[in-house]
C-alpha cells in the first residue's frame, strides 16, 4: 500500500473511531451524574446503582464473545449499521422504561449492540499506521462529548428525569450513523497463517495475559471511583450541579491531555508516560479521602481526568503490539469486564462500610496490580509484538 493510500485509509478509520467513540462511551463519561440522578429517581441504594452501571458496562464486554466468531468474517459496515440502529432504539426505549428492572434490562441490551461496534473500533485502531494516535482519538472523542453533556447538565438536564439524557444519546447515535460508510466492510477479514500464529502464541502467553490483566485492573479502579465521584463530592458539601460543572471542567483538561498524548505519539519514552499517568491517577484518588471540599475535589477530578486520558492511549498501544488487531477483541472484553466489576464492587464496599475510604483503598490496590502488569507488557521483547492472531484462538483457525 502506498503512503498516500495508507494515509487515506488511516483518515477514514480515524473518522469512524472518533464518531462512534464519542457517542458509545458518553454513558461512561456522564456516569457520575446519571448515577446520582438514578439514585434519586428510582430510590436506589449504592449497590443497586452500581449494579445498573455494571450491567450496562459488562454487556459491552459480553459483545466480545460472539465477535470471536464474526469479526474476521462479517461485513463490518453492515454490522455497524445494524448495531448502531439498535443502540438508537435502545436509548429511546430506555427513556420510556417506568421501572428499575425494565431499565436494567434495556441498558444491558443496548450495551450489547454498542459493544459490538466497540470491538470494531479497537481492532481498526490497531491496524492504523500509528495505533497510539488512533487510541488518542478514541479517548479525545469520548472526553469531548462527555464534557459537552456535563456542561449542559446544569442548564438542560438538572431537575429532569434521566430520560432526557437517554433521548440525547439516541439523537447523537442517529447523527453519527453515516460514519459507518468510512469503512468498506472487509478491512478485518484477512486471516492469519495458523501455523505461524500457533508458534507466535506460545512465545507471548505471559505478555498477553499481563496485558489483559493490566487493562482489566485499570478499568476496575477507574469504573469504581468515577461512578461515585459526584457522591464523594456531595459528602464534602458540594451540590450535584456544581459537581457536574467541576467534572465537566476536568473533562476538558482530559481532552487537552489526550490531545497532547496523541501529538507526542509512541517512542522510547512511552513506558515513562504510562507509569507517570498511573502515579498521577493514584494521587488523584488519595485526594478524595476525608470528604473533600470543592477545591480539593476539583483538583482530584482534574488530575484524575488528565492521568486517565494521558496514559490510556499509550497503554492500549502497548497491548496492541503484544497481539495486533484481533487481540483487541479480548481487550474489549477486559475493558467491559473491568467497568462492570468496578461500579458494583465499589457500591458493595460503600454500602458495607458506610463510607468511601475503603473503596478508595481497594481501588488504589487494584491500580497497583495494573501497574505491575503494564511493566511486564512494556518489557516484552519485540518478537512478541508482531503477530495479529490471538493465542487462545490461533489453533482454531
Amino acid at each position: 500500500m502506498t503512503t498516500t493510500a495508507r494515509s487515506g485509509a488511516d483518515l477514514k478509520f480515524n473518522l469512524y473511531i472518533a464518531a462512534f467513540s464519542a457517542v458509545l462511551y458518553s454513558v461512561l463519561l456522564v456516569a457520575p451524574i446519571v448515577t446520582s440522578q438514578l439514585m434519586v429517581q428510582f430510590s436506589l441504594d449504592a449497590s443497586s446503582a452500581g449494579l445498573l452501571a455494571s450491567v450496562e458496562l459488562g454487556c459491552f464486554s459480553l459483545a466480545t464473545l460472539p465477535a470471536y466468531l464474526w469479526l474476521r468474517r462479517a461485513n463490518i459496515r453492515t454490522v455497524t449499521i445494524l448495531c448502531g440502529s439498535l443502540v438508537i432504539a435502545g436509548n429511546v426505549l430506555s427513556a420510556l422504561m417506568p421501572t428499575y428492572g425494565l431499565l436494567l434490562l434495556m441498558r444491558g441490551l443496548t450495551a450489547l449492540a454498542a459493544g459490538s461496534i466497540t470491538v470494531i473500533i479497537l481492532s481498526l485502531s490497531a491496524k492504523t499506521s500509528k495505533p497510539s494516535r488512533s487510541y488518542g482519538i478514541f479517548i479525545v472523542a469520548q472526553l469531548g462529548m462527555g464534557a459537552i453533556i456535563l456542561f449542559l447538565f446544569p442548564a438542560i438536564y438538572a431537575g429532569k428525569p434521566v430520560a432526557a439524557v437517554y433521548f440525547t444519546l439516541a439523537a447523537l447515535g442517529l447523527l453519527c450513523l453515516p460514519a459507518a460508510w468510512c469503512v468498506k466492510g472487509h478491512e478485518l477479514s484477512a486471516a492469519a497463517n495458523p501455523v505461524e500464529a500457533v508458534a507466535a502464541g506460545a512465545r507471548r502467553v505471559l505478555p498477553f495475559a499481563a496485558a489483559l490483566i493490566a487493562v482489566f485492573g485499570f478499568y476496575v479502579a477507574l469504573g469504581g471511583v468515577w461512578t461515585f465521584m459526584a457522591k464523594i463530592a456531595e459528602t464534602g458539601g458540594t451540590s450535584l450541579g456544581t459537581a457536574s460543572t467541576t467534572i465537566g471542567v476536568a473533562t476538558l483538561f482530559g481532552v487537552a491531555s489526550s490531545l497532547v498524548g496523541t501529538l507526542v505519539g509512541e517512542g522510547s519514552r512511552a513506558k515513562y508516560y504510562v507509569l507517570g499517568g498511573y502515579a498521577a491517577m493514584a494521587a488523584s484518588m488519595f485526594l478524595l479521602f476525608g470528604a473533600p471540599g470543592l477545591v480539593r475535589f476539583a483538583l482530584s477530578a482534574i488530575l484524575f481526568k488528565i492521568a486517565w486520558s494521558w496514559l490510556l492511549p499509550f497503554l492500549l498501544a502497548a497491548v496492541s503490539r503484544v497481539g495486533g488487531a484481533q487481540v483487541m477483541n479480548s481487550t474489549n472484553l477486559m475493558i467491559g469486564s473491568g467497568l462492570a466489576v468496578g461500579p458494583i464492587l465499589a457500591g458493595a464496599i460503600i454500602d458495607a462500610t458506610g463510607g468511601f475510604s475503603t473503596m478508595l483503598i481497594v481501588s488504589i490496590a487494584i491500580l497497583a496490580v495494573s501497574v505491575a502488569c503494564s511493566v511486564v507488557v512494556m518489557r516484552a521483547p519485540a518478537a512478541a509484538a508482531a503477530p495479529a492472531a490471538e493465542p487462545e484462538l490461533a489453533g482454531a483457525r
